[in-house]
């Protein structure tokens, strides 16, 4: 993290991001205002936009037109053409061409993502790949995942990698289908073509192509809920 002790120091500090971003303009890349903070060795596309508050740390490369922030963090990571990486932090990882990526998304430790992938608001990658094509929208946790191409992860999903002692890993075949509010238990494998129902907690290995529905059956109770509230006091 920067930090400055004097006025001198911030005012050089800012002339030098200046002459940063004037650098890459004269290369074809666009800047919505003058709040980005670019390390000396970025590399960064033609066509791209880079919007405000914008950090792009040292060793990371951009491809081109992509849109990237406002309000991102990208450390030491590789985004390929033609991607959008909005509010969101990518550290040490890799994001394919045409892959969009946030708002408010984390991907961290070596984590690969593919083309045209879409990790969306309040999730999580984590030293993880992902496949060409394969969607997780929001509130998912991927962690030591490797994930085949046209995977569906559906929303509130959780690969469980911890046992307490050690982190284990999730396998999930081509174009497997993961119903929303699942927990995928490692080390598990989940086959290809596969479907899981959502709300499922998933143990046990999936061969390709097969439905997985592991959630306890619904009970109903006509007019339960009157009698229940009537004792608590509830009108």
């Amino acid at each position: 993290m920067l930090s400055f002790d004097n006025w001198n120091a911030l005012t050089e500090h800012t002339e030098t991001m200046r002459g940063r971003i004037r650098f890459h303009m004269e290369r074809g890349v666009r800047f919505v205002d003058l709040s980005a903070q670019i390390a000396e060795d970025v590399v960064i596309g033609a066509g791209t936009v880079i919007l405000p508050g914008v950090i792009l740390q040292s060793g990371t490369v951009i491809g081109k037109n992509c849109t990237i922030g406002p309000n991102t963090l990208i450390v030491e990571s590789t985004v390929g053409d033609s991607a959008t990486i909005n509010q969101s932090q990518v550290l040490n990882s890799i994001i394919g061409d045409g892959t969009s990526v946030g708002p408010f998304a984390h991907i961290r430790n070596h984590s690969e993502v593919g083309a045209n992938c879409r990790v969306g608001n309040f999730v999580e990658v984590k030293k993880s790949q992902m496949g060409d094509g394969s969607k997780s929208a929001h509130l998912s946790y991927i962690g030591d995942t490797e994930m085949g191409r046209d995977v569906n992860i559906g929303c509130g999903t959780i690969t469980v990698n911890y046992d307490g002692v050690h982190k284990n890993r999730t396998y999930i075949g081509d174009r497997a289908f993961i119903g929303c509010n699942s927990n995928l238990v490692a080390p598990i494998s989940v086959g290809k073509d596969t479907l899981v129902a959502a709300g499922s907690t998933v143990v046990e290995p999936v061969p390709d192509g097969a439905l997985v529905i592991a959630r306890s059956r619904q009970v109903t109770k006509q007019n339960r809920a009157h009698d229940i509230f009537e004792k608590k006091g509830k009108k």
